[in-house]
């Protein structure tokens, strides 16, 4: 076993089943897989707790009994990681919004090139966060910020604000965890911090499906939240 993916899973009891269903066997063979529940209000614990009659040896739940929050859950899958020996770490979302069939190709991506961050892109081919039904505000939002942001980092990327993200042990190992804020934009800190320090960031290519599910986030809120990281990017605060 050298790989450990964490699911986050907040109220995703209609997906969840499909989605650990749709890891590729390939996967399953030489990974640790966590699903973290975050408070769900709805059947999800229920629902991750029926998969380990399937895979009982690689697969496990860790469940909050209150909701935390994305930031705290990512927290917590990091922690539980660096606890095995696993090699590359990958956080999978339990709504099912990212492609696990795209798994094994992220692995092999990292071994043979010796990537630090992975994070798939929903605009490196044109149109695919269209096709994926993302919607327009999202995606005008999102084309915003990043271009921003690729003006105060060294690595370019076409979709920085992706949660489809895979990490090298390494990497995570050095990162200053209680520096870190424990808010919905742990993601973009980290690629922040992979940045400041030279770690080796890059992007390959994703499908995404929005199904018409709520976001709990604020667009004005975190929209300030990415100008607050640039800010702290210019001071040398991820240096």
């Amino acid at each position: 076993m050298d790989t450990f993916i964490f699911i986050p899973a907040y109220n995703v009891e209609n997906e969840l089943s499909s989605l650990l269903s749709r890891i590729p066997e390939e996967v399953w063979a030489r990974a640790w897989v966590r699903l973290i529940n975050d408070g769900s209000k709805d059947n999800t614990l229920n629902k991750a707790l029926e998969f380990t009659k399937k895979k009982s040896l690689q697969y496990d739940v860790f469940s909050f009994t209150k909701n935390q929050g994305y930031g705290s859950v990512i927290k917590k899958g990091f922690s539980l990681a660096l606890k095995t020996k696993a090699k590359y770490i990958c956080c999978l979302h339990g709504d099912g919004q990212y492609p696990p069939e795209k798994l094994p190709a992220f692995l092999k991506e990292m071994e043979k090139h010796s990537i630090d961050v992975l994070q798939g892109s929903r605009h490196v081919e044109k149109g695919g966060a269209e096709r994926g039904g993302m919607p327009l505000y999202k995606r005008l939002g999102a084309a915003f910020l990043t271009s921003l942001e690729n003006r105060f980092f060294k690595s370019k990327l076409t979709d920085r604000h992706s949660g489809f993200l895979c990490y090298s042990r390494r990497f995570l190992e050095e990162v200053p965890w209680s520096q870190l804020g424990g808010s919905f934009d742990v993601d973009l800190e980290l690629i922040a911090f992979a940045d400041a320090r030279n770690y080796k960031i890059e992007e390959r290519a994703i499908e995404t499906r929005y199904a018409g599910e709520k976001s709990n986030l604020n667009v004005i809120t975190y929209g300030m939240r990415v100008l607050r990281i640039i800010y702290r990017k210019w001071r040398g605060f991820y240096s």
